[in-house]
């Protein structure tokens, strides 16, 4: 039997930013695409980072959050956030590439597997694994929403 890889359930050609995007513009993104984060990606579309909500809620800025809920690896915003992205876009930087994560990001090659890439998840407490290539190009990410819909379709397991 052959066990399945983070390549074969992980999203590719995921929605990524660069570190220079406006920061109201990658908020806007993870809104309207009700997503919890965004890779950050360079020019030879090497992985420089991630932003997050994570991210954005970390400073102490006194600006309060809309109240949301998560489904799977979906944002249900229950208020406008369109206030909430004014003030945030005020008092953090201007660009991704000055709140993005840089540091600590959880890995893997596509080859990985997928039993282990859910336990790696787990222990580090992350919702999402980047996968890149040898070369530390983004090539897709893997949620534990894409984990989760794999197993409804593959209840014998994988």
């Amino acid at each position: 039997m052959v066990s399945t890889s983070v390549a074969d359930v992980m999203t590719r050609d995921p929605i990524t930013v660069r570190p220079e995007t406006p920061l109201n513009e990658a908020i806007k993104i993870l809104a309207e695409q009700r997503i919890s984060g965004l890779p950050v990606i360079d020019e030879t579309d090497k992985l420089v980072g991630v932003i997050s909500e994570t991210d954005l809620m970390w400073q102490e800025t006194g600006v309060t959050p809309p109240a949301y809920i998560m489904i799977l690896d979906s944002v249900i915003y229950l208020e406008n956030p369109a206030k909430y992205e004014r003030d945030l876009h005020k008092a953090l930087g201007q660009t991704v590439g000055e709140v993005m994560t840089k540091k600590d990001l959880v890995t893997v090659a596509g080859d990985y597997p997928l039993r282990q890439a859910a336990q790696l998840m787990h222990e580090r407490k992350v919702h999402r694994l980047l996968v890149i290539n040898a070369a530390g190009q983004l090539v897709g990410v893997l949620t534990r929403g894409d984990i989760v819909r794999f197993m409804a379709s593959h209840p014998e397991g994988g």
